[in-house]
């Protein structure tokens, strides 16, 4: 017997997570389906900058950039409802030459109309005294002390975690493979039955066009660009406190160094177009351009001390700009499509613009049980002494260390794989709680 449903999400990225959470806040009948084991276990939420941007790059007037700025002013907020990582570090565009200085000041222009508080332009004295690591021949920068940094992982995890807590449904290893319209419903074909529902929302990422395709009179082009980034060991981590880009070239904003909340390291990415939209594998020059640049920004960054190198993919649509809304040529099917840098950072924006398009179409009423917020995972390290005495007293397992780069306890482990959403293989687990992601990346856990 085939489910039925209100609304079907396509994608457990953190647009569909996103999109999810938002629903939730109505009546609703609604799932995410997944074509992967785990809410991003796939796709650009899986691998990224883990950067809020500020939102100064994206074009003025865009969709893009009004999704940006809404999104990095929500994020703060959301971090403390939903108990994640983020910290607003702040970001630095380091300018190299004067010459290039009349597009530095573009950006801040742009940035201003897009409505960016607090942009500045910094000079050389004042941009080594933010980052003294910075190369001694920049000249300038611009200064955006809204800009931000995340966990991508515990973003997602509790953006799904509370739409499951408000009655959203989650199906993983579910395939979509077709869709047949009839009598007010869509059918969703997939590798694992059926599913009917009066809306779908398509999330998909790289695969969104795809979707998209197979039921739009308007044909949407998404290419897979590829970035490889490296990830340095937390004796680095203080090596630099901002994030740092370069001026953005034809293919984005360059490769960055970053600190990350959990205390790394992060630099990258590179930008690549590739066919495969699964392809995730590292390259050697992938790899070898990352440190290249990385060092025309930053003088004696510690490469030496990577502990693991990864690629991730953008969902690149040819007009660079968020799709977000009804499909044409359909009935009751919308998109969000496109959902490249700065997606992570328009995620709460985007999945609160997408869910209220669906709730008004629907005419759905506010729940009135709904429930804002949500409690993480209890680390174990960063509770007080007696606090940790207290829990181990309640739950032995807290007592037992199983990741010992990152002092993670069995009792959070077995938190991770039994919580709402929860983990469902090692990589879910290394999701959650960062066992194995340390400096010898599993090797003695």
């Amino acid at each position: 017997m085939n489910k039925q449903y209100d609304v079907v999400i396509i994608g457990a990225g953190v647009t569909g997570c996103a999109a999810a959470r938002y629903l939730s806040r109505y009546n609703v009948h609604a799932a995410v389906i997944e074509r992967a084991e785990d809410v991003c276990a796939a796709g650009a939420s899986k691998a990224n900058s883990a950067i809020v941007h500020a939102g100064f790059d994206a074009a003025h007037g865009s969709l893009m950039a009004k999704m940006n700025l809404e999104g990095n002013l929500m994020m703060p907020q959301l971090a403390k409802d939903l108990d994640f990582a983020f910290k607003m570090n702040g970001s630095l565009v380091v300018c190299m030459s004067e010459e290039d200085l009349p597009k530095l000041r573009a950006l801040y222009e742009n940035g201003v109309k897009n409505g960016v508080k607090e942009l500045e332009i910094v000079d050389a004295k004042r941009l080594h005294e933010l980052e003294p690591n910075v190369s001694k021949n920049a000249v300038a920068a611009l200064w955006a002390p809204t800009g931000g940094i995340v966990c991508p992982f515990n973003l997602t995890i509790a953006l799904a975690e509370n739409a499951f807590d408000n009655g959203v449904e989650f199906q993983f290893n579910t395939e979509v493979t077709g869709f047949t319209w009839n009598d007010g419903y869509w059918t969703i074909h997939t590798n694992h039955g059926e599913f009917e529902t009066r809306y779908v929302i398509n999330a998909a990422g790289v695969y969104s066009d795809v979707l998209h395709n197979m039921v739009s009179t308007r044909k949407l082009h998404i290419t897979p660009r590829r970035g490889d980034y490296c990830l340095l060991d937390k004796s680095t981590g203080a090596f630099v406190s901002h994030t740092i880009f370069q001026l953005p070239g034809k293919l984005g904003k360059g490769v960055l160094v970053s600190p990350t909340v959990h205390g790394n390291i992060i630099v990258g990415p590179t930008a690549e177009d590739v066919f495969d939209r699964d392809g995730v594998n590292t390259t050697q020059a992938g790899l070898d351009a990352v440190r290249t640049r990385a060092d025309i920004a930053v003088e004696g960054l510690p490469l030496k001390q990577v502990i693991t190198s990864f690629a991730g993919l953008r969902a690149h649509e040819d007009g660079h700009e968020f799709i977000i809304g009804r499909a044409e040529g359909t009935e009751n099917f919308f998109d969000c499509a496109g959902i490249e840098s700065p997606g992570l950072s328009s995620a709460p924006a985007v999945g609160k613009m997408i869910s209220e398009i669906v709730a008004e179409e629907l005419k759905l009423e506010k729940n009135a049980a709904f429930i804002p917020t949500r409690k993480g995972i209890t680390e174990l390290k960063k509770l007080s002494m007696a606090e940790q005495n207290a829990l181990i007293r309640q739950n032995s397992a807290y007592g037992r260390i199983v990741c010992r780069c990152e002092s993670i306890t069995e009792g959070e482990i077995v938190d991770a794989i039994r919580r709402p959403v929860g983990a469902r293989s090692l990589d879910g687990v290394k999701r959650r709680v960062r066992a194995g992601m340390g400096r010898c990346q599993g090797g003695f856990c």
